[in-house]
């Protein structure tokens, strides 16, 4: 399950990506218009800096705003920052230790075509897919 920082994460790049005039946008203003606890986004938006999805400048005319172009983010990038691994079962996260079942395993099969149907659905999806369907 996605939860609410997932969420809110990509609801603030359709945010920044629809008002970009190329200055930064203050968190209050994005905060606004999504309606949603500006402190809340301020934990938000820290890890999405960190994690080099947004740039961020303090003080007058400060603010967030994108690294990148819309068309350039994918949303399985933005999930997988803000909620770790999509991978659907732990067996197959990045670094679980081997199963010891794996060539046993009668489900395997399925978990991994679910895991790739998972992974190439939000590695499909680009950030500007969403704000072109919000425009029309």
């Amino acid at each position: 399950m996605i939860s609410t920082r997932g969420r809110y994460a990509i609801r603030v790049m359709i945010d920044l990506a629809e008002n970009d005039n190329g200055s930064y946008i203050p968190l209050k203003d994005i905060a606004a218009r999504q309606e949603i606890s500006k402190k809340y986004l301020e934990i938000i938006v820290k890890d999405m800096v960190a994690g080099g999805l947004l740039t961020g400048a303090s003080g007058k005319g400060g603010g967030y705003k994108l690294c990148r172009r819309p068309e350039d983010y994918t949303i399985g990038e933005i999930i997988e920052l803000m909620e770790g691994s999509l991978a659907t079962v732990a067996c197959l996260a990045d670094g679980a230790l081997p199963c010891p079942r794996a060539a046993a395993c009668e489900t395997l099969p399925l978990w991994e075509e679910y895991d790739k149907l998972t992974h190439d659905f939000f590695y499909s999806k680009r950030l500007s897919d969403l704000v072109s369907r919000r425009e029309e």
